[in-house]
């Protein structure tokens, strides 16, 4: 991987917190976010998906430590699923908190992912709070593993298009998902 480039994080920052939209690439997939707490810039993240209100979104987190930021109590089973799984995983859990109501499910929960890419971890920490992302495509179409694979909808939507040092041609896979329940009982929502 290459250098990151503190001019592109800068210019990210600068989208993020005028409530504007990114398309960028993931640890998992490439994706479109958004400021994880401003309403407004999520509702844009729906409309640019065609995405009804039903279907929550995941936020990003640069390091577990920001998890007590975001729901009101990690289960110990979390910190454990996190060591032992081998690929991205997004967790599901019971209660989030300080994030904008639309990106929290009816019930409360909130998905969240602790990201590997050294570009978003950078970015999150730059920008000091989580980021929603969820897949570059028009809802209900196939998730983008290349970025030539994005609607040009979506990329004519979008506030930024996010040039990072990952090479934007390499396949990419979604994360596994898990949700755990207020009793610490998880389900494997997705492999």
């Amino acid at each position: 991987m290459n250098e990151i480039n503190p001019i592109e994080i800068a210019n990210c920052i600068k989208t993020l917190k005028a409530g504007g939209t990114l398309l960028y690439l993931t640890d998992t997939i490439w994706g479109i976010g958004c400021d994880a707490t401003q309403e407004a810039a999520v509702n844009k993240v729906y409309r640019i998906k065609r995405r009804t209100l039903d279907r929550t979104f995941i936020i990003l987190l640069a390091d577990e430590d920001d998890l007590v930021n975001y729901v009101k109590s990690v289960p110990d089973v979390a910190y454990d699923l996190m060591k032992a799984v081998d690929k991205p995983l997004t967790i599901v859990y019971p209660d989030g908190k300080n994030v904008a109501p639309n990106v929290m499910g009816d019930d409360g929960s909130l998905a969240i992912r602790i990201v590997k890419s050294e570009f978003c971890k950078e970015m999150i920490r730059s920008f000091g709070k989580p980021i929603v992302s969820t897949s570059a495509n028009l809802s209900g179409g196939p998730n983008p593993t290349t970025f030539s694979s994005i609607s040009p909808i979506i990329i004519s939507e979008v506030d930024r298009i996010v040039v990072q040092s990952d090479n934007p041609f390499m396949e990419t896979k979604q994360s596994r998902i898990i949700k755990i329940e207020k009793n610490g009982m998880f389900t494997v929502l997705r492999d």
